[in-house]
């Protein structure tokens, strides 16, 4: 089973509809919206069996330009 989990994603000043198009050309999420408050992105991801959750995100997601910072939040079990 692939592990969901849900990354809040900050982007440089005037960058975050260029990020979120980066994003979306991977086709690695599952959910990608725009958001108010201390992040611009939320994205929910389901890493694949067996990789590493940190090198998964590292090698798929944070090369990408205008990315600052991101907050990524582990699920564990559905209700």
């Amino acid at each position: 089973m692939s592990t969901c989990v849900f990354i809040q994603i900050r982007c440089k000043p005037g960058t975050t509809y260029i990020v979120a198009e980066n994003i979306a050309l991977r086709e690695i999420h599952s959910e990608l919206y725009s958001t108010s408050g201390e992040y611009d992105l939320l994205m929910k991801l389901y890493i694949p069996k067996g990789e590493d959750v940190g090198v998964f995100i590292n090698d798929n997601l944070l090369d990408i330009e205008g990315i600052e910072r991101s907050l990524t939040t582990m699920t564990f079990k559905v209700f």
